[in-house]
């Protein structure tokens, strides 16, 4: 690439960027209380609500993660995307609403960890911090997923070196999760959810056309591999997947159900009411954006033959196909695209896990009096050391973004999906039983993790969340009911409800 042409394209990152963080500006002066700044205190309307969702869902998962499976494997890595489609449906279905007006009654709980600790009455804290030490450990690695995502981004447009492009994201991400809080990472969300709609269509689009059209692109993929075009044979290897190989993919839409940095947007919407326009225009996001990614992975693979199979290239099909297809400028905008996907994950998960650290840990064990001027300076200074952290974990150049990311998924869906939904319908449950779903849910997750061969093939986040929701199942009944205080809260919860 000419040095002009680098030119060009840094200048449209640079407009995008800079448009990112004077949204960040703009409502630095807006956060006066720790509810405002993590909760933007609970004013968020159907569509920023639906769009922030789903861009802090997907990260540079979808615009690499996912099409760089693809072009390996063909639509056989369309499992994966089934799963998460029908997991963001029931996760707006049957969890939105009922945790928007639980927290509400609840304490006004504006964290999950704090929403467990209210909602179990737990006077010691405990659920509360054990849920803050699960956030931080799993975001660690989900944030260091899209510092990684960055520093390919960078090192593949422009040729920096690994390190350096992992710093320039880094710094962006932190400036405007920093200053604005809740309302700026919602906002950014919105535009960037927008942006990557527009450009995830645009390049598969683009990229059968350029092969011919829609019927000589199924001809030569037909002709290429016909795995590739079948869902049950991995395209890559000719070798059939097994029920345990489809049951592990699909699986990845277990893990909605505990996902914090999703979840905390269903409790920031103004009105109850707006969650049912807000389902469907994510449910069409989504649907729409997870079949696109897979076209570009296949439609890549046509268009370029094999020269990204080895070293890990093939999450670069994206921004190989950009540079293929697209003018400089209008290129650089297309790229901007997965700095979009990247910012809008990381800054979601960076303000959660701040938020859980100042108000689960130091406001509940260290500072219960603390003024609420120095909850935001704590909260702020939480922002930057763990993107430091995550920084340092995404260092290792041989990480991939599917992988972290597969790792941090399962970590939440295990420790805290079962918890959700037990805290939600099942009024038997109490803090015995919810502290240990967390806890089993997430070792047995971590554990699982770390074997392989056989059933520990099976995706980990199937036996963290069985053996978690069987804990709470168990523990609950083996201890005493919940008290009359606990049950009168839930039955005035579900009046509101119903």
């Amino acid at each position: 690439m000419y040095v002009s042409d680098n030119i060009v394209i840094i200048v449209a990152f640079i407009v995008y960027l800079a448009f990112m963080i004077c949204i960040g500006m703009f409502f630095y002066g807006k956060n006066r209380t720790t509810t405002e700044y993590f909760l933007g205190g609970r004013k968020l309307g159907s569509w920023v609500t639906s769009m922030s969702a789903q861009a802090s869902d997907m990260s540079g998962w979808l615009l690499m993660g996912l099409p760089g499976a693809a072009y390996l494997s063909g639509i056989s890595a369309g499992w994966i995307a089934i799963g998460l489609a029908i997991g963001t449906y029931l996760n707006w279905l049957f969890v939105a609403k009922p945790l928007r007006q639980y927290t509400k009654i609840a304490g006004d709980a504006i964290t999950l960890p704090q929403f467990f600790k209210n909602r179990y009455q737990d006077k010691s804290g405990m659920i509360s911090v054990i849920a803050a030490v699960f956030i931080l450990v799993f975001f660690l690695f989900y944030t260091a997923s899209g510092f990684v995502s960055c520093a390919k981004l960078f090192s593949s447009v422009f040729g920096l070196p690994y390190l350096v492009s992992l710093a320039v994201g880094a710094v962006v991400v932190i400036s405007y999760t920093f200053a604005g809080g809740f309302f700026a990472v919602c906002w950014t969300d919105f535009f960037q959810g927008l942006l990557m709609f527009f450009c995830v269509i645009a390049v598969p689009v683009l990229t059968i056309q350029s092969l011919g059209g829609v019927t000589p692109f199924f001809s030569s993929v037909e002709a290429f591999n016909p795995n590739f075009l079948n869902m049950f044979v991995d395209g890559a290897t000719g070798v059939p997947y097994t029920a345990l190989g489809i049951i592990s993919l699909v699986a990845w839409g277990l893990g909605y159900f505990g996902q914090p940095h999703i979840l905390v947007r269903f409790m920031g919407i103004e009105k109850p009411a707006a969650i049912k326009k807000s389902r469907r225009i994510a449910t069409v996001w989504v649907l729409i954006s997870l079949t696109a990614a897979v076209l570009i992975g296949v439609a890549g693979r046509m268009f370029l033959g094999d020269a990204l199979v080895n070293g890990g290239a093939q999450e670069t099909i994206y921004i190989t196909l950009v540079g293929r297809l697209f003018p400089i400028f209008i290129g650089g905008i297309f790229l901007s695209a997965i700095l979009a996907a990247i910012m809008s994950t990381a800054d979601s998960q960076l303000l959660v896990t701040a938020s859980a650290i100042t108000e689960d840990f130091y406001h509940n064990k260290i500072r219960p009096n603390a003024s609420a001027r120095e909850l935001m300076w704590v909260s702020r200074i939480c922002v930057i050391a763990v993107a430091l952290i995550a920084a340092f974990i995404a260092t290792d150049q041989n990480s991939t973004v599917l992988g972290l990311v597969e790792y941090a998924w399962a970590g939440f869906g295990s420790a805290f999906g079962p918890l959700v939904l037990c805290s939600l319908f099942w009024k038997r449950t109490n803090k015995y039983g919810a502290l240990a779903g967390i806890v089993v849910g997430g070792v047995v997750d971590l554990v699982w993790a770390q074997l392989s061969g056989g059933i520990f093939d099976l995706y980990e986040i199937v036996p963290g969340f069985v053996c978690g929701l069987i804990a709470i199942i168990v523990v609950s009944l083996l201890t005493p009911k919940p008290s009359a205080e606990i049950t009168e809260q839930f039955e005035t919860y579900r009046a509101c409800e119903d």
